[in-house]
């Protein structure tokens, strides 16, 4: 931490006792000791001293015991030769700074009483737009949003912006975050409140803008209003002030943004609210306090710019952001995941083997992307013509100090399911064989691809705002530029499936559910273990196990494999006891191993479909792409609709071959070049020395 910092708050504190003191003195010399002091209408005294040292402030004279008080918080002043650390000497020095500071406002309603409009509003017509303490009125009507969430916490603004323009600026961002804006201090003869007035905003409790008063010392009444929430909603008793600062930095979502040049005096206030855990983030060239301790993580930030601000202090701060509504022209919500977009009502479609539609979740560093920003780059929906295709590749990047790469295929899955939440939208599969069907009704609503980015960006906030802090999303559809991504993200699948190609479904006593997609299938139950993906593909055991720790009550269940009931075909006691319960009593039970006994059900996000080939001793697999006969007798189409499987991958094959010994593996499997009847093959596995023509038959008998 830096000696300027600390030596500029502690001198800042000393400077702010010593001025209130001489205030407190020539009060004296005017009114009786036992004249009356306080904040209008309130039973919390002087609420900063009331909630922190338990001392009720009712008379001149009773304010000499806090006074004294700051003046014993006071530390040294920093030398030269000092190199302990200094946050310490600085929370104290801070501390003692703001209790003077409740003392000077408290004497100024004595002096000056008309000095601060009693009042919600403000009356600009007047020039009265100093609206001073909030009274128990309007305290209990507001306090009680910063209990149930609905306004998370307040911006305390001191100073002013280089322009009204700006002020306007950073002030709605706070608002559109259901933040609470208070507004205090002045810098060049002007304020932010006046600013926003010039600038045609409405400012005063009903807009969540509040203007407490042109000075630093007004900035108390933040702090004040903070502490009486915590002993009015949260139960915390006069004087508890460890409890009362933790309730603040744990509950109360606040921050201090510091427009201009930041004098000691601003440096001493700065380092008092360190103590509630509240940081503060300047637009100038200011010392700062980075290191984490008190505050959630940095306690002073230096050199924001103005349109990063609020992004910057959100971030800082911890606060989650919640996007209530989100702005897109259709119906949104899980009542349409279901629905399906069919041939009559389809205005275009990407993915399902007519084009490609790709889908790719990465980390990002915090300055790299930017909250909200979607992209869409290419042509759009209205430049597609009806009954047309076109390419897709839906790229979002995440940054969030709780992030880690091992979540990135959790939010990709979600893809599938938010997009389906749109109505009039239908979407099917994920990674590089995603397919998305757009209707005619949602086209005439006016529905664009950056819709999708909308959505991806309110819900994830919304159901994953725990580990994340930036969303930022890319929509690419000019052909060249959905295949660059497409490599990249198949060599990113890769990555993530080989981080469990070496585990055993043996080595593990815990299986996972995977129930994402009961909205198609009711009563479809996927279980994931380390040798088994669900059908989709999507989810592997390394996978749902981060989604397990991101979501407890989500999708992805721990399941206790328990006793094994057939180690051949795969069966396990405990795996056969959870999807009773999770398939409503539709499924009884089902093998891992075995496409021919009781095999695992299916959603129906086939890509590839296997079925056996009695007479080969074998099985085959067609893929989605493939719209002739198979050996089997069914095309692609007819199987889909009776069952489903996963996809295979020629490198893997050939990996799995020589594993086994069989190094040309690969090159023994007949493809429809061969034949389409069992017939037509066999002759060629027969050529090539097939093993499954010397394995036991796979029906018995």
């Amino acid at each position: 931490m830096s000696r300027l910092v600390a030596f500029a708050a502690i001198q800042g504190g000393y400077n702010i006792v010593s001025k209130v003191e001489g205030k407190y003195k020539k009060a004296l010399a005017t009114y009786n000791a036992d004249t009356k002091v306080g904040f209008p209408n309130t039973a919390y005294y002087l609420p900063v001293i009331y909630s922190l040292l338990g001392m009720k402030v009712e008379t001149l004279e009773d304010m000499k015991k806090p006074l004294d008080f700051a003046r014993g918080l006071l530390p040294p002043h920093v030398k030269g030769s000092h190199h302990l650390p200094y946050l310490g000497p600085l929370l104290d020095a801070g501390m003692a700074a703001l209790l003077a500071f409740e003392i000077e406002e408290a004497l100024r309603y004595l002096t000056d009483p008309g000095f601060y409009f009693h009042s919600e509003d403000i009356d600009e017509a007047s020039g009265k737009i100093w609206l001073g303490a909030a009274d128990d009125t309007v305290f209990r009507k507001r306090g009680v949003e910063f209990v149930d969430g609905s306004a998370p916490g307040f911006a305390a603004i001191v100073g002013a912006a280089p322009s009204p323009e700006i002020a306007k600026m950073i002030v709605e961002e706070y608002q559109k975050r259901s933040l609470y804006i208070f507004l205090a201090a002045n810098q060049n003869g002007t304020t932010v409140a006046e600013q926003l007035i010039e600038a045609g905003v409405q400012i005063g409790w009903n807009t969540r803008i509040v203007p407490f008063g042109p000075d630093i010392s007004s900035a108390i009444f933040a702090l004040g209003f903070a502490n009486r929430a915590a002993m009015a909603f949260g139960g915390i008793k006069p004087g508890d002030y460890k409890t009362m600062l933790l309730y603040n930095k744990n509950r109360i979502f606040a921050f201090v943004n510091a427009l201009g040049d930041v004098n000691a005096e601003w440096a001493a206030a700065a380092a008092g609210c360190v103590n509630w855990g509240f940081p503060t983030l300047a637009d100038t060239d200011i010392p700062e306090i980075l290191p984490t301790g008190i505050c959630t993580y940095e306690h002073v930030v230096a050199n924001v710019k103005h349109d990063e601000m609020v992004q910057k202090s959100v971030e800082v701060r911890g606060l989650k952001v919640t996007v209530s509504k989100i702005d897109i022209p259709c119906a949104f919500g899980p009542a349409y995941e279901g629905e399906r977009v069919r041939g009559a009502d389809l205005y275009c479609q990407c993915g399902g083997g007519k084009t490609q539609c790709t889908e790719l979740v990465k980390m990002a560093e915090m300055g790299e992307i930017e909250d909200g920003k979607v992209i869409v780059d290419g042509p759009d929906l209205k430049d597609v013509k009806e009954g047309g295709t076109f390419s897709l590749a839906i790229y979002v990047q995440v940054a969030g100090r709780e992030f880690q790469t091992d979540f990135e295929p959790i939010l990709e899955r979600q893809i599938h399911h938010l997009i389906n939440y749109i109505q009039g939208i239908m979407h099917i599969g994920q990674r590089d064989i995603s397919w998305v069907r757009v209707s005619k009704a949602a086209v005439d609503k006016g529905f664009t691809l950056k819709d999708i980015g909308v959505v991806l960006h309110a819900k994830l906030h919304q159901d994953f705002g725990k580990i994340l802090d930036k969303i930022q999303v890319t929509l690419f559809t000019k052909k060249d530029d959905v295949d660059k991504l497409t490599a990249r993200a198949r060599a990113e699948y890769k990555m993530r499936d080989e981080r469990v190609e070496k585990m055993t479904d043996e080595a593990e006593a815990i299986f996972y559910s995977c129930t994402l997609c009961q909205s198609f299938a009711p009563n479809h139950v996927c279980t994931v273990s380390p040798e088994r993906t669900g059908l989709c593909g999507a989810y592997n055991w390394m996978d749902c196990k981060a989604s397990y720790e991101i979501n407890p009550t989500g999708p992805n269940q721990p399941i206790e494999k328990g006793e094994c009931l057939d180690p051949v075909l795969g069966q396990f006691k405990g795996v056969n006891e959870f999807i009773l319960k999770a398939s409503r009593g539709a499924v009884t039970h089902y093998n891992f191993y075995s496409m021919v006994i009781d095999p695992m059900t299916t959603c129906g996000c086939c890509e590839c479909i296997a079925a056996t080939l009695p007479s080969c001793n074998g099985v085959m697999t067609v893929g989605r792409d493939y719209a002739g006969e198979t050996p089997c007798g069914m095309k692609f189409t007819t199987l889909a609709g009776v069952m489903g499987g996963g996809a295979e991958l020629k490198e893997r094959i050939v990996k799995r071959g020589e594993e086994m010994g069989i190094p040309n593996f690969y090159d023994m499997i007949a493809d429809e070049t061969v034949g389409i009847t069992e017939e037509e093959i066999l002759p060629f596995l027969q050529e090539k020395g097939h093993p499954a023509l010397s394995m036991p038959s796979i029906i018995g008998g």
